[in-house]
């Protein structure tokens, strides 16, 4: 299974557009090779490098197995088109929350699940919830990695 993005590559730089001093709209993603047994998908954004500790960007989960991806500029609601569910990010908001580091250059890792199962949990999960609720149904995994830099 592959994550990645038409915005930019693997390891490469997150265009401002994306972040906290663009519109900070969720990124377009690609997803490839999903495993035929795969229900749905799960997906978690967060930034390993902040100074309180990892900062969660996104959580987004019951994601339709046969999706080849998401588009750019997800709204902010709770329940999305096909059953989509978004969770609570840092910001303490639900969806996606942009790269906004204090200052430096930041990796944002973004880890793809694809799961046995469909979650029957409401919106709203935090990160922590979300990967307690998958443990077990996990097929298999996908990451990629982008970097901002204020």
């Amino acid at each position: 299974m592959k994550i990645s993005s038409p915005a930019f590559e693997n390891g490469g730089l997150i265009p401002v557009r994306y972040t906290c001093d663009g519109e900070d709209i969720s990124v377009p993603l690609i997803f490839e090779d999903v495993p035929s047994g795969a229900k749905t998908l799960a997906l978690v954004m967060d930034d390993p490098d902040a100074p309180a500790g990892v900062f969660v960007h996104w959580v987004i989960y019951n994601i339709p197995a046969g999706l080849s991806g998401l588009p750019e500029g997800l709204p902010p609601e709770p329940y999305l088109e096909g059953g989509i569910k978004q969770g609570v990010n840092s910001f303490g908001n639900i969806g996606y929350g942009g790269p906004c580091p204090p200052s430096g250059a930041h990796r944002y890792m973004f880890k793809l699940y694809a799961l046995d199962s469909t979650l029957e949990a409401d919106a709203g999960l935090s990160k922590h919830e979300l990967l307690s609720l998958i443990e077990g149904s996990v097929i298999e995994g996908a990451g990629m990695m982008g970097i901002y830099e204020r």
